[in-house]
Order: C-alpha cells, then sequence, then structure tokens
C-alpha cells in the first residue's frame, strides 16, 4: 500500500524551454494543419509572438524533468502493476516557442477503492513562464493495482 504520509509532498522544480522544432514536429505528428502551429509567419500574422504551443503539448514537456518518475520513486510503486488514470489540464494563458517554463509538482493525494485493489497516486503540477505568470495547471493520476487485495 502507498504511504498517504507523502500527501502534500513538494519535487524540487525545474524548466523547460520551449523549443520551435518540437513544436513543429508534434504538430506534424498529430496531424495539425493549421500553419500557426508549425510556421513562425503564420502564427505572427495570427498576431502571436511565436508558435503557440498546442493544449496537451504540456505532457511532453513536463516528462523532461529531471527524473520523470521521481513520484513513483518516492511513493515506492511498482511498474508492473501501474496504469495511467487520468490527465487533465487547466489553461490560464499561452505559452509560445522560445518561453522557458518552470514546472512544480506535489503529490496532491492517494487514495484507494475496492478495498485496496486499486490505489490512486495523484500529481498537481503549476506551469509558469519566465515572467512568473500561471500558465497551466496539470493533474495526472497514476493508477496502481493490487490484484492479490480483491
Amino acid at each position: 500500500m502507498i504511504d498517504t504520509k507523502h500527501i502534500g509532498h513538494v519535487f524540487a522544480p525545474f524548466e523547460v524551454t520551449v523549443e520551435a522544432g518540437r513544436l513543429r514536429f508534434f504538430a506534424k505528428a498529430t496531424g495539425q494543419r493549421d500553419p500557426v502551429y508549425s510556421d513562425v509567419q503564420a502564427a505572427r500574422a495570427a498576431g502571436f509572438p511565436d508558435l503557440p504551443v498546442p493544449p496537451t503539448f504540456f505532457m511532453c514537456l513536463e516528462s523532461e524533468a529531471p527524473n520523470p518518475g521521481l513520484m513513483r520513486d518516492l511513493l515506492e510503486i511498482d511498474y508492473r502493476y501501474v496504469l495511467h488514470g487520468e490527465q487533465h489540464f487547466t489553461y490560464h494563458r499561452m505559452a509560445f516557442a522560445g518561453d522557458v517554463l518552470r514546472f512544480q509538482q506535489r503529490v496532491a493525494d492517494i487514495y484507494a477503492k475496492k478495498g485496496g485493489a486499486l490505489e490512486f497516486a495523484v500529481r498537481e503540477t503549476t506551469v509558469h513562464n519566465q515572467r512568473g505568470e500561471l500558465v497551466a495547471e496539470l493533474r495526472g493520476v497514476t493508477v496502481v493495482r493490487h490484484p492479490q487485495a480483491a
């Protein structure tokens, strides 16, 4: 069982510079046809300072943490029983190529269902830009199966 003493644990923040090349590749990989996501001139013509960060791309940027598995390591979660439970985004302002985003993660909750057969670890992340402005809030839920507990 995951120890609930970790609820509220705050991890060291990390920064990621948004690279235009990665945004272009993401747009291509996801079939994005709007040129504002791949052509700087089109983005500027649309009133943006540079290529905008697509909504779900924050998950890709968050995975650039020095140790993307830090929460699972802290909670001693066995990878063999992990499921991706949920990913949720709340957007406050746009981010663009060249921005330096600061990610701050914390363990928001740990709880069990089905008599302990399923445990849920909730990670919340705030994302601020280089001006200290809140850009987005991310919420991810990791589900841990314990078949023997059912």
